[in-house]
């Protein structure tokens, strides 16, 4: 698997862009801004602030540019170098810039196949820039943010909760959208099945973590994941449930996997799939309603796990798992789940 972390990404902001756009798999920004900031580096972030008709990516989505650091895509390939060189631009000279693709463009040789008029503000951020330093300070809390940008005024505060809490106010010609925490992924299991799921939730860009009691000291040979051998109970405790966590059980026993279900369906976590045969769902059920669970918190189970596409092998099993996890995260405001919004106030 190739290594796409913002410290390593291939390219240059004051280099061509690498013909192979590896520093677009991840959405999030937020690791490239960190990586850039914390080596005292200013960042140009580029940010999609509105959509004509089309578009391959939505609004709110984002691109840093820096010295060594490229991460994130905004068009699938039509105008990434374009904004590189308005990024120079703007990282030598400090001020924003609002870019316009497609219809009304001032770059008509810059052709977008897909027919969508795409508007994205530029902007400076320095290493000691407050509202960049509150959006990481939140991510590391894994409080949900809202920033708040003109270009060249910027603001970042936790999302309003309860009476102590507020957002920062969205000023005239601002830009707004809300970041939640990284998804977090925890796989319970050993087999093949577990490491499969694993290992595309790393891949895939989530922080993930596999949980095998009393498994080997060593971890599996794999990238992209955690790795814990205590008991159910005590491992998600110490990872953590919070709203934007999805807890996969696959260990094939049946206490542990009534261990760990009895802990993640009452918990916030968004998302709790159980790896197992549909003829026990009902004695699975019965059991953790018997110790206690809630009706509600056990018809949060997803069982048998996954997307029903067909297949059962390993890898099919993982790409099921990860596709229901992405759907139901997705779907229309479901209660805890994360939500994904952004706005432009003129």
């Amino acid at each position: 698997m190739p290594d796409t972390s913002p410290e390593t990404s291939l390219g240059s902001v004051f280099e061509p862009l690498p013909e192979w756009p590896l520093f677009g798999f991840a959405d999030d920004a937020r690791p490239a801004l960190r990586a850039a900031l914390e080596a005292g580096l200013p960042a140009a972030l580029a940010t999609i602030v509105a959509l004509g008709e089309g578009g391959p990516r939505p609004v709110g989505t984002q691109m840093v540019l820096a010295e060594g650091v490229v991460w994130g895509f905004l068009s699938g390939g039509c105008l990434e170098s374009d904004v590189a060189g308005h990024a120079r631009q703007c990282l030598a000279d400090g001020q924003p810039r609002r870019l316009v693709y497609g219809e009304g463009s001032p770059w008509p040789d810059i052709r977008l196949l897909c027919g969508a008029r795409i508007e994205i503000l530029l902007e400076r951020i320095a290493p000691d820039d407050e509202g960049a330093l509150s959006l990481l300070a939140l991510e590391r809390a894994r409080v949900p943010a809202r920033w708040v940008s003109d270009g060249l005024r910027r603001a970042c505060g936790p999302v309003a909760s309860g009476p102590d809490g507020r957002a920062p106010d969205v000023w005239q010609g601002a830009f707004s959208r809300r970041y939640d925490p990284a998804l977090k992924l925890i796989v319970l299991g050993s087999d093949p099945t577990a490491l499969a799921i694993a290992t595309l939730g790393g891949q895939a860009g989530c922080e993930t973590t596999l949980v095998r009691p009393k498994g080997p000291e060593t971890p599996p040979a794999l990238p992209g994941f955690a790795y814990r051998r205590e008991e159910p109970a005590e491992a998600l405790t110490a990872i953590g449930l919070d709203p934007w966590t999805a807890v996969a059980v696959a260990t094939h026993e049946a206490e542990m996997d009534h261990a760990a279900l009895a802990i993640a369906l009452p918990s916030p976590a968004f998302y709790v799939g159980a790896l197992g045969a549909r003829r026990r769902v009902a004695d699975r059920k019965a059991a953790l309603k018997a110790a206690g669970v809630s009706d509600g918190d056990v018809e949060r189970l997803h069982a048998p796990i996954g997307l029903d596409i067909g297949g059962k092998a390993p890898w099919e099993v993982a790409i099921a798992v990860l596709g229901e996890i992405t759907a139901l995260r997705y779907a229309a405001d479901p209660p805890g789940a994360p939500g994904r919004r952004a706005a432009l106030t003129v």
